[in-house]
């Protein structure tokens, strides 16, 4: 754990050595990867909404009147409410998953909290890959948002600890750069 203490005279004196060793930057790439999924899970639901087989086979109303109204407009066309909650309910997971994930994280600690998350990813990915109707495609967006919810927690404080204090602001952005890449994946592969 990175820690600096003040001293009485205004200096400050490093109790953490500071260098950067393989390990640290391997162990800060890995964990900054998480915000790689998180992007990804951001940006790729707006594409998939927008497939004919995906809408045909989950959203039937959606597809059935997108077929049939073909002069409206892209802006608000689609008027569902399960379309509506198969988006949001990452979002809406995540952000109840935050509020969780900071007693789980200071209780058990970050790799524990970055475990969980991943597990969630894991399984809401796994169960989106594999949904039937629509509700377990909603299910599966729910633990992705659990997921968000415990990353977004717990790996922005496992990166600060594990840098050293020259390093923390460049190692730090490195989850919001994975996270951006992850959108980018997302749209283009949309």
């Amino acid at each position: 754990m990175a820690v600096g203490v003040a001293m009485a005279n205004g200096g400050v004196q490093s109790l953490y050595s500071g260098k950067m060793t393989p390990f640290v930057v391997l162990s800060c790439m890995v964990a900054a990867v998480g915000g790689v999924i998180f992007g990804y899970d951001i940006g790729i639901s707006g594409g998939v909404t927008s497939m004919e087989p995906f809408l045909e086979k989950f959203f039937p109303e959606v597809y059935t009147k997108m077929k049939h109204d073909t002069k409206i407009s892209n802006y608000c066309k689609f008027d569902s409410q399960l379309l509506t909650s198969f988006t949001s309910s990452l979002y809406v997971a995540g952000l109840v998953a935050s509020f969780f994930a900071s007693s789980v994280t200071r209780a058990f600690g970050r790799k524990p909290s970055i475990l969980t998350g991943g597990a969630a990813f894991l399984a809401g990915a796994a169960l989106g890959g594999a949904a039937l109707n629509v509700y377990m495609l909603i299910f599966g967006r729910i633990l992705l948002g659990v997921g968000v919810g415990f990353a977004n927690q717990a790996v922005p404080l496992y990166l600060s600890e594990m840098a050293p204090p020259r390093h923390r602001g460049a190692i730090n952005i490195g989850f919001q750069l994975c996270v951006g890449i992850g959108v980018l994946s997302a749209n283009l592969i949309n």
